[in-house]
């Protein structure tokens, strides 16, 4: 007798092929969003001395082009993650991309430094939007030991993808065109992206109808943006001035707030407490925050250095960055591999080691160093501590979520490294304009940047020595 109806269930070889295609797929989509939130990253970077001469940027002013999207990027993941878990990934992530694609068009059409900054900061909303969806997607579905190994390591290699297509597609860009086409090339990608997601996460719904933390996203976001407006004034104006303390007060009350919103007054909170008492959340994001700092210097310090300080153009600059994103690529592929057997206290001491001797190596560069020996060597001894310690950390960090958190869980990890870029920037643009005290001589320029690798190499230490905090393996990958 029948005992149900529809096709019978494929078992086997082919349901086995069918279900690698179909995480292929899936997968394919997660790198390919990750592939153009770093793409514009990098891209941008290497548009910014263009950008400047354009529309007229203040010196401390041009770091907004890039901390105006790191910081709703930062101040809305939370909510990004949240999302995703009630509503659904499929839904979050094409509403990303949807804006970020937008916001593209609009950057791309700028005509003065505050439309480009505002068009900036709806770009982050819409990678709030979509970052978290993808590491939701990514760790629910990929649950397998060594198949969520290599997909963290196939998720954070497409970035250094992106790395690389940014500094070259920037510089040719920027060079036989516009910087507006830095942005403007987002568009059809984005556009593509949304047609694959509507299709490959057919289906994939949240598992309830709550109401959002608006209170939290709100508090939470503003508090980031005081934070980091304050430390930015403090590079014209100084520490003990009012137009610092100010709002460093103004984002301690915030924060005061956030807690206590999420504590008592949320009923579906959106960064859970409960949540920080999980090693591997913890101690991932504490360590992804410091990283967010180290990544930063590298890829914004860098391409300045190459511009500002070598006199390259925008075009050499991004051939000049190749290299590094290709070993980034390589040895972030190679830690998925690497990460079931050796476990990720051994990865990122490693990774936290190399970080340290490559910017240790790089401060001694100046305006007379030759490319090769003082440039292209140390940095890609930070590529490789880049490639082991960021996919390592991200997996460890998210390995642990509870059911249903999934979401959350990916945007806490996301939001400490976009935090951590965010004050990252603030931070090292301070002491680097401090140390040049603005001055446009290549010579100044470089004591700048010696100032940054500097502090860099201490923030790899701390990475290093939280290495040996981090346990041996993620509970997923023991």
């Amino acid at each position: 007798m029948r005992t149900r109806s529809g096709p019978p269930a494929r078992t086997g070889r082919t349901g086995r092929t069918a279900r690698t295609r179909s995480g292929a797929t899936v997968l394919a989509l997660l790198c390919a969003c990750q592939f153009m939130v770093i793409l514009d990253s990098s891209i941008v970077n290497v548009a910014l001395p263009s950008i400047d001469r354009d529309l007229g940027f203040s010196t401390a002013g041009l770091a907004w082009v890039v901390n105006g999207y790191l910081l709703t990027l930062a101040g809305l993941m939370l909510l990004g993650g949240r999302a995703a878990d009630l509503l659904g990934p499929r839904r979050m992530l094409t509403a990303g991309l949807a804006v970020f694609s937008a916001a593209s068009l609009a950057a791309g059409l700028a005509g003065s430094p505050g439309t480009l900054v505002a068009a900036r900061v709806v770009q982050g909303a819409g990678a709030a939007l979509t970052a978290p969806a993808t590491l939701a997607v990514l760790g629910t579905r990929f649950t397998e030991p060594g198949a969520r190994a290599r997909a963290f390591g196939a998720w954070s290699a497409s970035g250094g993808i992106g790395g690389m297509a940014g500094a070259l597609a920037g510089g040719a860009l920027t060079t036989g065109l516009s910087w507006r086409w830095v942005f403007l090339v987002n568009v059809p990608i984005g556009a593509a992206l949304i047609a694959v997601a509507a299709t490959t996460l057919a289906g994939a719904h949240g598992p309830a109808r709550e109401r959002l933390d608006l209170a939290g996203a709100a508090t939470g976001t503003a508090a980031l943006a005081a934070v980091v407006y304050g430390v930015m004034e403090s590079a014209s104006a100084g520490w003990t001035s009012a137009a610092a303390l100010g709002p460093l007060a103004a984002g301690a009350v915030l924060l005061a707030g956030f807690a206590a919103v999420e504590a008592r007054l949320a009923s579906r909170p959106l960064l859970p407490l409960r949540l920080l008492r999980i090693r591997g959340v913890a101690v991932g994001g504490a360590m992804l925050l410091v990283f967010g700092g180290v990544a930063i210097a590298m890829w914004y310090f860098s391409s300045l250095f190459l511009q500002d300080v070598l006199g390259w153009s925008a075009l050499r600059a991004g051939l000049g960055q190749t290299p590094t994103a290709v070993m980034f690529l390589l040895v972030a592929r190679g830690a998925a591999g690497l990460l079931p057997r050796l476990g990720a206290r051994t990865l990122v001491v490693a990774g936290g080691a190399a970080l340290l001797a490559g910017f240790g190596w790089l401060s001694r560069a100046g305006a007379g160093s030759g490319f090769a020996a003082d440039v292209l060597g140390p940095t890609l001894l930070v590529a490789v501590g880049i490639g082991l310690v960021f996919p390592t950390v991200m997996a460890s960090a998210t390995a642990d979520a509870p059911e249903g958190d999934a979401g959350v869980v990916g945007g806490i990890a996301a939001t400490a490294q976009q935090v951590g870029g965010a004050v990252g920037l603030a931070v090292l643009t301070t002491a680097a304009a401090a140390a040049h005290g603005g001055s446009a001589a290549h010579a100044a320029r470089a004591s700048g940047d010696d100032r940054v690798f500097l502090i860099a190499a201490g923030l790899s230490l701390l990475l290093a020595l939280g290495g040996l905090v981090l346990g041996r393996r993620p509970r997923a990958a023991a």
